[in-house]
């Protein structure tokens, strides 16, 4: 029979009453390769006789398909005494002794027989014994439960061995099971207020995320595989409710949406139970290959870096107006960086979608006393003198980009809206976390309309009474010492969250696919790890202090970063991977693909005759990713160009300066 087979087989005997425990031996020297039940507690998980992957979960992918044996071991309701305390590889032994006699004894009564059932019954205990005529541990089940449900270890998600054919389908059949999994009956508050306003998680989902985690940790029992399948399913416990808030959080808008549909296809195309996809850099892998990850990977780091680094200088600013200059601008940067690294400790971030429900509310309190209040006094001339170079004067306001702002500077403008509106680099993260990925459109949709909204009316606003004065950000403009550090106060707060999230992914981006990937790291769970995570977390915010403290001045910071990486997110890499990913899956024909009962995946043909077969399936659209992949690259380009140009100048035309004292905002 299958392998699978077998294992489904045993798992139904497992499931019978009064089964208390399931082995399965080698052969070659009855050595555990799974264990089940209440035998299977007291075994030691590092034991060498049972072969494991660091999870504590048994494999068996180091045993010969030659040296597979089932057997159910089943107590009577009054099994009690020493025979309880037998642990598996003692019960282990006296089994691989008896079969052994057993065979002896076939043997014996006719040469080359050999035993194809054992059942042996006690005053307390039955034991059953069933030779497999195949192996469970080859390379289909090597690392499968009972059901034949892979558990994939963190280095399986980046096999190169693995196949685009086996992604794909491993993720056509987790969408079946979702959409074919009954839907959790709503509450009376999501009929109600969430209508309105989306509800920010499942909670019955969380609870059993809570519930299965904490008997994961109280059991060194072998997990089954459906429970294991549960657990991963119930680890997803986010909802589109919660999406609209981390996206709302990290400032997104509705230039996004495109390279975000983009993404949110190739996730559902990607993503299984089995092979979960985890950041940005999983997608490039299975379309792309490794160097594309690492390469994606880089750049993330980086902008989560440089994200720190104007949170950094925007606290400063902020500091700096509330001390009226008293302190030195530099100093506050230093301290912000050592609040943000002690907040950094915090190694999960559980309750982001309430801080994030938090933060977004807050931004919208602090844009609306900003506009009131701007409406109703005189810009702030100091600052805009020592972050604009525009000297106090009459207000002047332009349909089109002012007549003394060159080209350079309209492509920094232009990447100030790519700032604000762009940064799709943390949507696969967000829809790794949903329990119904396939949703994730409601939230994104809803959140970029929402964030469009307020951005364009709150611009808007500011523009028509503060012109050329207007400074960045927007709600330091404001002139009445009182309001100006009441929304000071509240933006360090909402920013706070901000850096919660950039420098946390940020560093376990930099951990798990730098440190872990190339260098061996230890994993986060471990103790050692924590130990590194420790001293890894002041490293982090002193190399971000270092950049903002380098480079004050926070359009053309905004500016440089957008070209660099944010703009590359949500334009440039989406069109990009989508059409490797289109030439593969459309060049799939009758009779190929990846085949579940072998392992193997099938093609007629290779090479670039696959590749162009592929792209010319659909040729419309994959010409317009080809066109949507130029374009975004021209566009960084001239980013880069023209932000570098813009901090020359502003080093050579304002009071900004790096390692200074003295205040961009001139407080």
């Amino acid at each position: 029979e299958k392998p699978t087979s077998t294992l489904e087989n045993l798992a139904r005997l497992a499931a019978k009453p009064g089964v208390q425990s399931t082995l399965v031996l080698s052969k070659a020297d009855g050595s555990i390769i799974r264990s089940s039940g209440l035998l299977a507690s007291p075994v030691n998980p590092t034991s060498p006789e049972t072969p494991t992957t660091g999870d504590g979960l048994d494999r068996g992918s180091d045993y010969p398909p030659s040296s597979s044996l089932n057997i159910g071991n089943s107590f009577g309701e009054h099994s009690e005494g020493k025979d309880r305390g037998k642990n598996a590889e003692h019960v282990a032994k006296m089994v691989f002794a008896f079969l052994s006699a057993a065979n002896d004894f076939a043997d014996g009564m006719e040469k080359g027989d050999n035993m194809q059932l054992v059942r042996m019954r006690s005053r307390k205990n039955e034991v059953v014994i069933v030779p497999a005529k195949m192996a469970i541990n080859e390379k289909a089940t090597s690392d499968c439960g009972e059901s034949g449900i892979r558990r994939v270890s963190e280095g399986r998600r980046h096999d190169s061995n693995v196949t685009f054919e086996e992604y794909y389908y491993y993720a056509q059949l987790s969408r079946k099971h979702l959409n074919e999994a009954p839907k959790a009956p709503s509450t009376a508050a999501q009929k109600g207020i969430s209508k309105y306003i989306p509800f920010r998680q499942d909670t019955a989902a969380v609870r059993e995320a809570a519930t299965t985690e904490k008997r994961d940790a109280d059991q060194s029992a072998v997990v089954s595989d459906g429970e294991y399948l549960q657990a991963s399913r119930a680890l997803r416990t986010a909802t589109w409710g919660a999406v609209f808030y981390l996206i709302t959080t990290d400032i997104l808008g509705p230039y996004s949406t495109a390279g975000g549909f983009l993404l949110w296809r190739m996730f559902l195309q990607l993503d299984s139970d089995r092979y979960p996809l985890r950041s940005f850099g999983d997608v490039a892998h299975r379309v792309a290959g490794t160097m594309a990850r690492h390469t994606m990977n880089i750049f993330q780091s980086v902008q989560l870096l440089f994200n720190v680094g104007i949170i950094i200088i925007m606290n400063g600013q902020g500091l700096s107006q509330i001390s009226k200059g008293s302190v030195c601008f530099i100093v506050l940067c230093f301290v912000w960086a050592v609040a943000g690294a002690i907040i950094g400790q915090i190694r999960t971030l559980q309750k982001l979608a309430f801080l994030s429900h938090l933060a977004i509310w807050l931004n919208v309190l602090v844009l609306i006393i900003a506009t009131a209040v701007i409406f109703h006094s005189d810009p702030n001339y100091d600052a805009a003198l020592a972050n604009n170079d525009a000297p106090k004067g009459p207000q002047v306001t332009t349909a089109g980009p002012p007549p003394n702002v060159a080209f350079q500077g309209q492509v920094v403008g232009l990447m100030q809206a790519v700032y604000s509106y762009g940064g799709a680099m943390l949507f696969i993260e967000f829809m790794a976390e949903m329990r119904r990925p396939y949703d994730f459109w409601k939230g994104m949709v809803a959140a970029q309309t929402f964030i469009f909204c307020c951005y364009m009316i709150f611009g808007f606003l500011i523009y028509s009474r503060q012109g050329q004065f207007t400074i960045n950000p927007n709600y330091q403009g404001v002139s009445p010492y009182a309001w100006q550090t009441a929304v000071n106060a509240i933006a360090l707060v909402s920013t706070l969250i901000a850096a919660l999230l950039y420098g946390n992914i940020g560093i376990k981006v930099l951990y798990s696919n730098v440190l872990m990937d190339i260098f061996g790291f230890p994993s986060l769970a471990q103790k050692s790890g924590k130990l590194i995570w420790i001293a890894l977390v002041p490293l982090y915010w002193a190399l971000a202090f270092v950049v903002a403290a380098a480079i004050p001045s926070v359009s053309n910071l905004q500016g440089l970063i957008a070209a660099l990486c944010i703009l590359q997110f949500s334009y440039t890499f989406p069109p990009f991977l989508m059409l490797f990913h289109n030439a593969q899956r459309d060049a799939i024909q009758e009779g190929e693909g990846f085949e579940e009962s072998t392992g193997r995946t099938i093609r007629h043909d290779d090479g670039l005759s696959r590749w162009i077969r592929g792209l010319r399936k659909n040729t419309a659209l994959n010409a317009f990713n080809l066109l949507f992949f130029l374009g975004s690259l021209t566009t960084a380009v001239l980013g880069i160009y023209s932000a570098v140009v813009g901090l020359i100048d502003a080093y050579a035309k304002t009071a900004v300066s790096g390692f200074s004292c003295t205040s961009p905002v001139g407080a």
